[in-house]
């Protein structure tokens, strides 16, 4: 009787290991330790010193460092001062200071002088409109206006006779119900059958149908009645497994030869 897992589990039972289902692990399983560096090196090999760059510290007693001899000191820069030629540089014209200059013969013209002893005309020039002050409130022409010439109000006219047309008064008009008497629309009128004989009524409903079987039902082309092999021979039909193992243990039994 072969036994279950959990079975061979509890009774501490185990398979045994088919050595062809062995497989060992390729070359490139294996690491041979490094030649390079200190740490895991290969102690078969040599290890040689190896040295590092460490960072430059900082100053133990002063924050304060002085610079280095990376000045370009200019040579003609001496502890007394600077030494050399003296240097010249060229400007420009100065303008000239005086406001008031004497003007050229050219600037007269004494053909545009009136003769002194001689009548002359009187000139007149146009120049351009004063401005005004803040001061000055003088009106423009266009603040004017004159009165009016219509309506009610005209001061130096005798005005004629004005009317008005209002709205139509809801009392005291031609239309106004003193009596406040009903109208023939306001009385409800009594129904004949309530002292007549009464009509038969008819009412329209909705259209009804008969009770039936909603499902569908198959067409004549829904069926195969070539595939129908119940009552005709049929063709053998092989089918494809699946591939076993190479390692499966065959089923062996042990026949008796006794009679």
């Amino acid at each position: 009787m072969e036994l279950s897992k959990s079975d061979q589990m509890q009774s501490g039972e185990t398979k045994p290991i088919i050595a062809a289902m062995e497989r060992g692990p390729g070359p490139a399983r294996y690491g041979l330790p490094t030649g390079v560096g200190a740490a895991g090196h290969d102690y078969s090999k040599h290890l040689n010193p190896a040295y590092t760059f460490g960072k430059r510290t900082g100053s133990l007693f002063t924050k304060d460092c002085s610079p280095g001899p990376g000045y370009a000191v200019d040579p003609k820069i001496t502890r007394k001062g600077k030494d050399g030629p003296p240097n010249y540089s060229m400007l420009g014209r100065h303008k000239d200071l005086n406001v008031f200059r004497t003007p050229a013969p050219g600037k007269y013209s004494p053909e545009k002088s009136h003769p002194p002893n001689e009548a002359k005309a009187p000139a007149y020039s146009m120049g351009s409109r004063t401005r005004y002050r803040k001061r000055d409130a003088v009106p423009a022409p266009n603040a004017y206006s004159l009165p009016k010439l219509h309506g009610d109000k005209i001061v130096n006219r005798q005005a004629a006779a004005s009317w008005t047309m209002t709205s139509r008064s809801n009392r005291g008009g031609f239309s106004d119900d003193l009596a406040k008497t009903p109208g023939p629309g306001r009385y409800d009128t009594t129904d004949p059958s309530s002292f007549k004989q009464k009509a038969p009524l008819y009412s329209m409903q909705g259209r009804s149908y008969m009770p039936g079987d909603a499902t569908q039902k198959p067409g004549p082309g829904a069926h195969s009645p070539e595939k129908v092999t119940i009552n005709k021979p049929k063709a053998p039909q092989p089918t494809m497994g699946i591939r076993h193992t190479e390692y499966l243990t065959p089923l062996i039994i042990d026949v008796s030869t006794d009679i």
